[in-house]
């Protein structure tokens, strides 16, 4: 029998001596996180500052490139603009509608005031053939086909409208109007927020362009068209400096060629 500590075998000691000797160890106790200095918490506040303020200039700066493309149709076409209307439009071969929709496969009311001043601007002498250039992506929706209606309707002569079946935008439009119908003299026929848009790129597209605004009542549909011109000034300082092809390019039509052809032997020209 081992009736002391003494006698317990010899193997045991060096793990008994190792647990007295932690057992003599006082205990310290843990304390939490030190608190922050001064200093360290004039340096936090001073690297928030810092991105607050880095924050701040990155969205000032997106703010100004957002705004850079709007300001350049601003200034390059400020000159180049009717904003009264077909009055104060000069003479010009052609006028280019350019489409704004159908409700019910008529002209919007929007388009529909584009196509009342494209007839006002023949019926005044101003151009003697008209452009109609929209969507007719697919067969049930025929843009270019309901404006040629609705300006026979109102007293221009079938024979003085060509039809451009794939303006898609405003690019298209303008690009197809100059490279596939010959183009290169047109009144722009559009609202007052989206002429300055058509004019750029219809000279960027090599044509000698005139705008003509539309006047519309500033309404939820006239501010929505205002805010879409944000971006679209952006798409359009790239297609003015790219000058990518059209969707559908084609051969050369002669729409307006015979359009023009037509006033010149009926003595309409000017």
């Amino acid at each position: 029998m081992h009736d002391g500590p003494h006698d317990r075998p010899a193997a045991h000691t060096p793990r008994l001596a190792r647990l007295a000797r932690l057992a003599r160890i006082p205990r310290t106790r843990r304390t939490d996180r030190p608190e922050r200095t001064e200093h360290t918490a004039r340096t936090g506040r001073a690297a928030r500052t810092a991105r607050r303020r880095r924050a701040a200039q990155a969205a000032m700066l997106c703010c100004v490139l957002g705004l850079l493309p709007a300001t350049w149709l601003r200034l390059s076409t400020d000159d180049l603009r009717a904003d009264a209307g077909t009055a104060d439009a000069p003479a010009a071969p052609v006028a280019l509608v350019f489409g704004a929709g159908l409700w019910d496969g008529e002209p919007s009311p929007y388009l529909a005031h584009r196509l009342d001043a494209a007839a006002d601007l023949y019926e005044r002498g101003k151009v003697r053939a008209v452009l109609v250039s929209g969507d007719n992506s697919r067969k049930e929706y025929d843009e270019p086909e309901a404006m040629r209606a609705y300006l026979t309707e109102r007293g221009v002569p079938a024979r003085q409208i060509a039809a451009d079946y794939a303006g898609f935008d405003t690019w298209d439009s303008c690009t197809r109007a100059a490279r596939v119908f010959g183009v290169d003299r047109a009144l722009l026929v559009s609202q007052d927020f989206h002429i300055r848009r058509a004019t750029a790129l219809c000279r960027a597209a090599g044509i000698d362009s005139y705008g003509v605004a539309v006047p519309e009542p500033h309404d939820a549909t006239w501010y929505a068209g205002g805010l879409r011109e944000i971006p679209g000034a952006a798409k359009a300082a790239f297609d003015a400096g790219a000058t990518p092809d059209p969707r559908f390019l084609g051969p050369h039509e002669h729409g307006v060629d015979r359009a023009l052809a037509d006033a010149r032997r009926r003595g309409a020209g000017r």
